[in-house]
């Protein structure tokens, strides 16, 4: 399999400005496409990235977290497999989910949802992404952690250089030597705390991950410490994205975001939607176990494999009229859009679906829902276009609005 001239490569400038049609010429006409400077194969098609998240038979591994993920986080759940995946994926699974998220951290994201529309309520106008978007899970999250929001710009300027390391496609020297010095900023900043939380425990999810404990196996500072860096990275970057391309979408489907306004419980639809039409996280990388057949041909064993969920959930095989923005498809399942059984591919899926889908789904739930409050007839500052930025990671770089107060 070699690469078709025609197609854009995924590091040219004409993708990073527009990947869906991109996407779609390698679904029709390279769905295995070997990448020479990235040395991975791509994949395109939703069957193919489904099998390969889900990987029933062992032939896929995250082997490949080894040296995409480890040199900024430490080592992760992401990177462990069989018992000690399960075992530690038990230790922090708890919080995200049940009545521990709903009784412990909803108020959390509740009140920090109202502090950051208290800046801006009263003005008229305002960028969505740049007053709450990029702030508001990264509050949240230190917020859970029990850590002083006071950091937030070290905490977003960590988390910024990390993404930008995970999507280092090009190799670029100094964005790997700054996302390696943010694993020794970060770990000079959380052992110290992760200590002083073991011998004075709070309310906290810090205090929580410290005295946590399955089949007597309890988590090490460095594992806390790598837990906390993922869950920033991660939770902060593609919630951030989700939030403001949910507002693009609206905006610029003004009937839908009537339907919204009236109705709050079409926000999970407008999430869910969201997730497939423009997901904040566009390639999941994994590494084959052995020779692995897919659409265009085989895989060899030991080869990086590039899942391209960006076009997966635009994969006109799966769903009906799939470049349309629609939170009524019949074809996307809400109800289940956040759990392991998603009918998109944006949380990944099996054993390594997103940990943190339940607390993404409860900031958007209260997220939007303030925000639509607090602005019932927002609408795009005149003139003003919401432009998507990123390859690995993608969303709007700003989303400018005006509304009328609400007094």
């Amino acid at each position: 399999m070699t690469a078709v001239d025609e197609i854009p490569d995924i590091l040219s400038p004409e993708f990073a400005t527009d990947p869906y049609p991109v996407y779609r010429a390698m679904r029709e006409r390279t769905p295995l496409l070997w990448h020479e400077p990235m040395q991975s194969w791509i994949v395109s098609r939703y069957e193919d990235v489904e099998r390969i998240f889900k990987d029933k038979e062992g032939q896929f591994t995250t082997d490949n977290y080894d040296w995409q993920i480890e040199p900024v986080h430490g080592k992760t759940i992401l990177q462990l497999s069989g018992r000690e995946h399960a075992v530690r994926r038990a230790l922090v699974a708890p919080a995200f989910r049940g009545r521990e998220l709903q009784e412990t951290f909803v108020p959390v994201i509740e009140r920090n949802a109202r502090e950051l529309i208290d800046t801006f309520r009263e003005t008229g106008e305002v960028d969505l992404v740049d007053a709450f978007a990029t702030r508001f899970p990264v509050n949240v999250i230190a917020d859970m952690l029990g850590l002083d929001k006071g950091d937030h710009a070290k905490f977003h300027g960590w988390y910024t250089t990390v993404i930008a390391f995970l999507g280092n496609l090009s190799g670029d020297p100094e964005v790997a030597a700054a996302g390696e010095r943010t694993r020794v900023e970060f770990a000079e900043y959380m052992i110290p705390i992760i200590r002083e939380r073991r011998n004075n425990p709070g309310d906290d999810l810090l205090s929580s991950l410290c005295a946590a404990e399955v089949d007597g196996v309890r988590m090490s500072d460095e594992d806390i410490k790598a837990f906390c860096s993922l869950l920033l990275a991660a939770g902060g970057e593609t919630t951030d994205k989700a939030i403001a391309a949910i507002f693009a979408n609206l905006l610029a489907h003004p009937e839908q975001l009537a339907a919204v306004q009236k109705d709050r419980t079409l926000i999970d639809r407008a999430f869910a939607e969201t997730l497939r039409y423009t997901p904040p996280v566009h390639m999941i990388m994994r590494q084959t176990a052995v020779d692995v057949r897919v659409t265009g041909g085989t895989i060899p064993a030991g080869a990086t494999v590039t899942c391209l969920i960006g076009s997966a959930n635009r994969d006109e095989r799966r769903y009906a009229d799939p470049d349309t923005f629609d939170i009524f498809r019949e074809d996307l399942n809400a109800t289940n859009a956040f759990s392991a059984a998603a009918d998109h591919l944006a949380f990944a899926l099996g054993r390594h679906f997103c940990v943190g889908a339940l607390l993404a789904r409860a900031e958007v739930q209260i997220g939007v829902g303030r925000l639509l409050d607090a602005m019932p007839d927002v609408r795009l500052k005149e003139g003003a276009a919401t432009v998507e930025r990123g390859v690995f990671t993608r969303g709007p770089e700003s989303v400018p609005v005006t509304f009328t107060p609400v007094r």
